[in-house]
């Protein structure tokens, strides 16, 4: 089984500082349903955080730096920590595409979603580059691997893809969570 990690590093600015992973959805904390759905799909979770950043102040791409580096497998599924819908059957489904790709990441009309995505430690290098360089632009990163893409039909496959891959970056986004799905707080 593949390694997993959830970036929890970030400031949650839009969220007045709040940590997203301990927000209610359908009464369990998104960190808790993460912590299950991992379970099922990966024998180490790692959770990384700012501390565990070996080339800080970089974001989303020192997280993923860290993760590579520090997990037991060679191959490792990234989730932001504010992602409560993504299913272990799309975890699967990427996970098993990794055997062909150093990066397997989804992409909607909205672009890529890098932050649920399956690396492999032949990223390292390229990340190292780019952290060096201060090019942190996740997007730009797919042009540096073999990268294979999950298009918005095949994410369909697993549900709707706009829930699949919702994140709650702002207090509107999780109220629009609690509206649409009778969440708590």
């Amino acid at each position: 089984m593949p390694s997993a990690a959830i970036l929890a590093g970030g400031r949650a600015t839009r969220f007045g500082g709040r940590d997203k992973g301990s927000l209610v959805v359908d009464g369990q904390t998104i960190r808790d349903r993460q912590l299950a759905l991992l379970a099922d799909v990966a024998d180490e979770t790692l959770i990384i955080g700012a501390e565990q950043d070996l080339i800080p102040g970089c974001g989303p791409m020192s997280g993923i730096h860290a993760a590579l580096t520090t997990a037991r497998h060679d191959t490792v599924f990234v989730i932001a920590c504010d992602m409560p819908h993504v299913t272990a059957a799309f975890v699967r489904y990427l996970l098993e595409l990794a055997d062909a790709a150093d990066l397997v990441v989804p992409r909607t009309e909205r672009g890529y979603h890098p932050l649920c995505a399956v690396y492999t430690r032949t990223c390292l290098a390229p990340l190292e580059r780019r952290l060096a360089a201060r090019m942190l632009q996740m997007a730009a990163f797919v042009d540096d691997v073999r990268v294979r893409v999950v298009e918005a039909e095949e994410i369909e496959r697993f549900g709707d893809r706009h829930r699949l891959l919702a994140n709650v970056n702002t207090p509107a986004d999780y109220a629009a969570l609690e509206a649409l799905q009778g969440h708590q707080r």
